[in-house]
């Protein structure tokens, strides 16, 4: 039965960023490394609490990686599952711990590892990145983002919880597994808020898988596989410090809303009672369920500010951490798993050595004699000849064969061989790259792990110790005489009621924060009902009501099915046949021509003939003769009339203008006969029947 021990919690204390200085922020939390312990100045009261590892402003990001993750890269590299997630509010650190100092340390650390160990041992290293946007699972490894499609959660008895459709990369060296990881954090989901100018505004996953094959002295070979994930999770924020509007308030609702199924996760692990765990509650608890409570290592990396502005967050976090420590995992080493990469290689190895053992092997060489009869006949000599010209041909056709065989063996083999040496330059061997600066490393930093694990045990000690005198005051019931009884009792005493009093205060912060996430709860729950009064609003623009009803839930008379493993909903497809036959087409809302069903047959274009619009050719303008624009009289007419004032009357006119315009053609009355005669003109003019 595997041993269980508690996830182990280290929490981190930034210093003051400039914005906070120029605003004049006071430090509201002091960092004891000694003691392990963070003390908070809140309000009035002062609030202490005590974890595996702390750190100040000042600590290295090599001896945070040494204390907290070193131990856990080690016990991965014996096969062992391993986790490291970094919690804390928006800007108190977290990427910068995680890709300043673990990520990178842990990259050299475990192939400094591989270049030390034996030589029989045989390593393979694949990584893979993702990250959990809007609830969403994107690979960070693929060629670009806008390609990214979400992928989905699996699960299964020997793999657990999976990304189905995951790229993994073997990798041969630091710089290489580095090099990944540049290549994921390009694609990366980051943006701009009033607290953090590089917020991330999703929670990423670096997966490493290190798979061992060692021989013991009876040459058995034994696998060994052990998975580290590094995570850095999205900070917790508040829309009214950050700032947060639009789409940035969207991926602000999903990180809390995510982070809040994380506590509660926590909360229930903790709790003895609870029945039920609710991973299920959000992608990121199902993918660190082995990580909460299962067959892996965690190390919980808590992450704050100093600054007074930040005191409800920062003891919020400090209160997530101070759970997360009662959480008991119980780790295993795999062993010998069937579905390991290391072991499809080697066997993909195996044949291929074996087919090129059996293509190199001497072929038989077949000997063929032929067999003269010197006593033939001269009169057969001929036919001889022929028979002999007719062997002689076909075999020079076998042996053109039998070399263009030995061809396209020969290339086979090459092809062969070269897979064979693809195949094995993805392994390493134990030994093979080892140097004096990597030796020098490794010494080193096994022996500050010593140092670490005297000074963890000496802590321990200390705080065992420091128990015990309590329980031996409690206990203590002898006193030499009245007064000092009294002395020690009112000690007593007043102990008790500064506990009292830390009880009471920790009771009311509990209940603001209570309040403030129930608040923060019904903000979200506000954003997300105006997000579905959107969606139902476009539903009822675009889909009629007869028909949005086969869109509802299975259970009130719809369609629609929701999908546990996949977490989505689908809308199965119609039965359109009636036992073997098709089902008759229903009648069409709207009339439709003979000529468009036929179309629609041939047709592809679903918005020209199937639509009843009817194919008519373009009707081109006829030509008209132009009009008289040179003729003189028209010329003098049209300039007559531009001339005339209308506010003049006619009557003030002189009389030879009066006359002169009277002999114009326009101003002249048309007599009857001029009229008679233009009708019968006219009539001439037009095009007759027949002519049509």
């Amino acid at each position: 039965m595997s041993k269980s021990e508690t996830i182990k919690v280290a929490f981190r204390l930034r210093p003051l960023n400039s914005t906070e200085k120029q605003d004049g922020r006071k430090v509201c939390c002091v960092v004891h490394e000694d003691e392990g312990v963070i003390e908070m100045q809140y309000g009035d009261s002062s609030k202490r609490f005590t974890f595996d590892s702390v750190f100040s402003a000042s600590s290295s990001q090599r001896r945070i990686y040494d204390v907290t993750t070193a131990p856990l890269v080690q016990s991965v590299l014996e096969g062992f599952n391993g986790t490291v997630f970094a919690y804390g509010q928006t800007g108190a650190g977290k990427t910068h711990t995680m890709e300043g100092s673990i990520i990178p340390t842990t990259f050299e650390h475990i192939f400094d590892h591989i270049a030390l160990n034996s030589a029989k041992d045989r390593y393979l290293v694949h990584a893979s990145f993702f990250e959990i946007y809007n609830e969403e699972i994107r690979d960070l490894l693929t060629a670009g983002k806008s390609q990214q499609n979400s992928l989905e959660l699996r699960e299964s008895t020997d793999a657990g919880v999976y990304v189905q459709g995951l790229t993994s990369t073997v990798v041969k060296s630091a710089s290489e597994i580095d090099a990944v990881l540049q290549n994921g954090n390009k694609n990366r989901s980051v943006g701009s808020t009033l607290m953090n100018s590089q917020s991330s505004r999703s929670h990423s996953i670096f997966s490493i898988v290190v798979e061992c094959c060692s021989t013991d002295e009876h040459n058995n070979e034994h696998i060994r596989v052990g998975k580290l994930n590094l995570v850095d999770l999205a900070g917790s924020e508040r829309q009214s410090k950050t700032g947060a509007t639009g789409e940035r308030l969207k991926e602000a609702t999903k990180i809390n809303l995510s982070l809040s199924a994380l506590g509660n996760v926590i909360s229930a692990l903790v709790d003895g009672k609870a029945k039920h765990i609710p991973y299920r509650d959000s992608k990121l608890t199902r993918i660190l369920q082995d990580s909460l409570g299962g067959n892996t290592k965690t190390v919980m990396l808590a992450n704050a500010g100093p600054a007074d502005c930040n005191a409800d967050e920062s003891l919020s976090t400090l209160r997530y951490a101070n759970r997360a420590k009662n959480i008991k995992n119980k780790p295993v080493i795999n062993e010998d798993p069937k579905d390991t990469l290391l072991r499809g290689y080697q066997e993909e190895i195996a044949r291929l050595k074996e087919r090129l053992a059996q293509m190199s092997s001497p072929e038989a060489q077949l000997v063929r004699s032929t067999v003269v009869e010197n006593s033939a006949a001269k009169e057969s000599l001929p036919k001889l000849e022929q028979e002999h010209h007719d062997e002689k041909a076909s075999l020079q056709k076998k042996l053109e064969d039998e070399q263009k065989a030995r061809m396209d063996t020969e290339k086979e083999r090459r092809e062969l061989q070269q897979h064979l040496v693809e195949m094995e330059a993805k392994l390493i061997v134990g030994g093979e790259i080892a140097s004096s600066a990597t030796k020098q490393e490794a010494a080193l930093r096994k022996a500050n792990q010593e140092l670490i694990a005297k000074r963890e045990s000496e802590l321990m000690l200390t705080r065992r110790m420091n128990e015990q005198e309590e329980e031996k005051l409690n206990l203590e019931e002898r006193y030499k005489d009245v007064a000092t009884e009294v002395k020690e009792k009112t000690r007593k005493l007043q102990r008790v009621w500064v506990k009292y009093q830390q009880a009471k205060s920790e009771i009311k912060d509990m209940e603001q924060e209570a309040l403030r996430e129930h608040t923060e709860m019904l903000d979200t729950i506000r954003e997300l009902n105006k997000q579905l009064k959107l969606k139902e609003f476009v539903i009822s623009s675009f889909i009629p009501p007869q028909y949005a009803l086969l869109y509802d839930d299975v259970d009130q008379g719809g369609r629609a099915v929701w999908e546990e493993a996949r977490e989505a909903w689908t809308i199965p497809g119609l039965n359109t046949r009636r036992g073997n036959r098709l089902r008759e087409r229903q009648a069409s809302g709207r009339p439709e021509t003979e000529f468009s069903r036929e179309m629609k047959m041939v047709d592809s274009n679903p918005r020209w003939r199937s639509e009843d619009i009817v194919d008519l050719d373009l009707v081109m303008p006829v030509q008209k003769a132009p009009a008289a624009r040179d003729d003189p009289n028209t010329i003098d007419a049209i300039a007559a009339i531009l001339a005339i004032d209308m506010d003049d009357k006619v009557d003030e006119l002189p009389l030879n203008e009066i006359r002169k315009n009277r002999q114009k053609k326009y101003l002249k009355a048309e007599s009857s006969k001029q009229k008679q005669k233009r009708r019968k003109d006219k009539a001439k003019s037009r095009p007759t029947t027949a002519a049509l």
